[in-house]
């Protein structure tokens, strides 16, 4: 692939992934936005952290894999309970990896 090739990707992921977090900037920054709306964006990040999750914790090859031998299911269950509970993603995130690890050497 030749490098001008590159730079007109890089270009085009600079595009697509820059406006949309600059434009609602630039025109929503100085206006007040209803408490409904400010709600609602409020809960985005949550539903987009669980659409990505979901499919890694919940599938295997395409297919639901409810079962005890689904590492990242066990994992993901203290893990949701040290999240609820400490509200802090570095303990979240140091702790479900400590629990993966631990159930990965035992299964």
């Amino acid at each position: 692939m030749e490098s001008s090739r590159y730079i007109y990707m890089i270009a085009g992921m600079l595009f697509v992934t820059f406006l949309p977090r600059f434009l609602p900037l630039m025109f929503l920054s100085n206006k007040n936005l209803p408490d409904k709306v400010i709600r609602w964006l409020s809960f985005i990040p949550a539903a987009v952290l669980s659409a990505l999750l979901a499919p890694a914790v919940l599938l295997n090859d395409g297919r639901l894999f409810l079962s005890l031998e689904n590492t990242a299911l066990l994992a993901f269950i203290p893990t949701l309970v040290i999240a609820y509970k400490t509200k802090n993603i570095f303990y979240t995130v140091s702790c479900g990896l400590i629990f993966y690890l631990i159930l990965d050497l035992i299964f």
